[in-house]
């Protein structure tokens, strides 16, 4: 594969030699696309060896924010991808709505119930999905509905971590490279409160706002009616500031939120998980 920004080190170099080894076994397959670091990575490479016998799939939900899918699109527009837009409603599966630890074992089940129907239509063997190394340590019940719909997982599979695909994605051109990192909508629910549609949206309206305002770290996690609000520490500083933390506020409430906080620990990444004993 030709690299655009600057050669690899052999230890990546061999992962990239491997993940391209074990596509090609492939043949076809069927990819769970979301547009994000990891994905957009595996969709690429799998892209350059397998050419058309590649097809993304990108399901889209309310838990979706718009500029998300516009992403995903955008992505496989410009290097020619075959990009299938999967319809589903995550919403219908009680333990979904009800918001178990386990909420994203039925959401995840449900999309790749439906990639593997897409992939089944244009005779695509195999299904994959991007998870990579350093999702082994969280919790990820996504990761049990993968295993049981046998739905591969080809950057683990290569031994890939995160900063691993943005160092080969940078070397590659990607301009997801140095995207940040980035989970559905439903993840910003404390477990055990109820997901609507409402809700979802609540959250993307005020992640969105937050984006405008330069924050393009940022997570509002839910806990009924009050917002709290992670953005990295050395912006903590600037989101307390009188004029950014008063706009916040006031399109926090217009949003539906009746008490908006600040997150002091900052953002990370499965902050809710704490909550899981």
């Amino acid at each position: 594969m030709d690299m655009n920004e600057g050669k690899l080190t052999s230890e990546l170099q061999e992962k990239l030699n491997k993940l391209e080894d074990n596509i090609r076994e492939l043949g076809s397959v069927a990819i769970g696309f979301s547009g994000g670091v990891d994905s957009s990575f595996l969709l690429a490479v799998a892209h350059n060896v397998l050419g058309e016998n590649v097809i993304a799939v990108t399901g889209a939900d309310a838990s979706v924010p718009e500029r998300e899918l516009k992403e995903a699109i955008q992505f496989c527009s410009e290097r020619n991808i075959q990009h299938v837009i999967c319809k589903v409603d995550p919403l219908k599966e009680e333990g979904y709505r009800h918001n178990g630890p386990d909420r994203c074992y039925f959401c995840k089940h449900g999309i790749f119930t439906e990639i593997k129907k897409i992939a089944d239509a244009n005779g695509i063997s195999f299904m994959a999905e991007g998870s990579n190394m350093d999702d082994i340590g969280d919790y990820r019940p996504g990761l049990k509905a993968a295993a049981e719909l046998s739905v591969r997982s080809p950057l683990r599979e290569a031994g890939l971590y995160k900063q691993d695909i943005r160092l080969i994605s940078k070397a590659m051109g990607l301009p997801t490279w140095s995207k940040p990192a980035y989970a559905c909508l439903a993840s910003r629910f404390v477990y055990g409160e109820e997901i609507t549609e409402e809700k979802l949206h609540m959250i993307d309206r005020a992640e969105q706002f937050l984006i405008e305002q330069g924050f393009f770290e940022e997570r509002v996690r839910l806990h009924g009616k009050l917002a709290r609000i992670e953005v990295p520490a050395r912006d903590i500083e600037r989101l307390a500031s009188d004029k950014v933390r008063e706009a916040v506020y006031k399109k926090f409430k217009e949003i539906g939120f009746l008490f908006v906080t600040i997150d002091m620990q900052g953002y990370r990444l499965g902050s809710m998980n704490a909550t899981i004993k």
